[in-house]
């Protein structure tokens, strides 16, 4: 693939183990993509990514030349603008979709994360792993998280086995997906929870009574994950990023910020990093900072509007 070809390319930044990263990739397979790899470290440092995002350090992240996605409900939106249909928001069950995306995305996830996350299901997830690894990973998991609550093991167990419950009768009519007869954003949101579950040891038998709901986890994973057409390293992507020039956005006026306030964007959940730019884009769904970096050059990171806090850089 040529340079010129790779600066418009689909690139998703991630790793193989995370439940976000697998939400993206089947959303590439939904939409039939083709995409580049970068894989991602798990845990801090990671200096390729700050290159790119500017301190934003979950994963995944979409990179298309200059412009960098954060947020898997942003990445959703991009990768329906470029390939509109199949869509991942039909008409007909747009509005319900999407708010079944968005408790899946928070809820659902920060229920079974701590349910998956026990002794046995650590153990099975992190199989082979050496001690000193896995130590650092819960340190780093820890820092994420601080000052967020979070459920123990039989709280996690008992809401879990709710929900599960419930997705299960929404499947008890015989429709293949979670809304009816077509497949939407709602159906990778609320899988990917429950796909990191199926990878935790004996945990996973939670999943067990729930026929029609464990039928269309295997629906789900069937979309598999488009075309990953090579592998690229984060100096590569820094490069391509270099390379390509940021595309054109605004700011929509009556939303209490002006076009090239300094200002820093930070996730009101979790690894709430602050990034700083300019502010280049804003409207009600979507924020947009351009950053200049030693490594990188000129790039645009973008952010949705839901579950960021939007601030003027504090003066020094």
């Amino acid at each position: 693939m040529s340079e010129s070809a790779l600066t418009s390319a689909l690139i998703l930044h991630h790793y193989g183990s995370s439940p976000f990263a697998e939400k993206t990739r089947l959303m590439l397979g939904f939409k039939g993509l083709a995409w580049q790899s970068v894989t991602v470290p798990m845990i801090q440092p990671k200096p390729d990514v700050v290159a790119l995002t500017g301190g934003y350090r979950r994963t995944p992240f979409l990179q298309i030349g200059a412009d960098i996605y954060c947020d898997t409900a942003l990445i959703a939106e991009v990768l329906e603008a470029r390939q509109p249909t199949p869509s991942l928001f039909p008409l007909a069950v747009a509005g319900q979709a999407r708010m079944l995306a968005q408790w899946a995305d928070t809820d659902l996830f920060w229920t079974a994360l701590p349910y998956a996350m026990q002794p046995a299901g650590v153990a099975a997830i992190f199989a082979g792993a050496p001690p000193e690894m896995l130590a650092a990973f819960v340190q780093d998991r820890r820092a994420m998280s601080e000052g967020m609550p979070r459920m123990n093991g039989a709280d996690a167990t008992a809401v879990l086995t709710q929900y599960l419950s419930w997705l299960d009768a929404m499947l008890a009519d015989g429709r293949p997906w979670l809304l009816g007869d077509l497949t939407s954003i709602a159906d990778l949101s609320v899988y990917h929870p429950l796909w990191f579950v199926s990878r935790a040891g004996p945990q996973a038998d939670i999943l067990g009574p729930h026929d029609a709901l464990r039928a269309w986890m295997a629906r789900v994973a069937a979309i598999g994950h488009g075309e990953r057409r090579g592998k690229l390293d984060g100096a590569q992507a820094i490069e391509l990023a270099r390379a390509a020039t940021p595309t054109t956005v605004s700011v929509q006026p009556g939303l209490g910020f002006q076009a090239g306030d300094r200002v820093t964007v930070t996730p009101t959940d979790y690894a709430r990093d602050a990034v700083v730019g300019e502010l280049v884009g804003l409207d009600p769904r979507r924020i947009t900072l351009l950053r200049d970096d030693e490594r990188a050059g000129r790039v645009q990171v973008h952010f949705p509007r839901i579950g960021y806090a939007l601030k003027a850089e504090a003066k020094a």
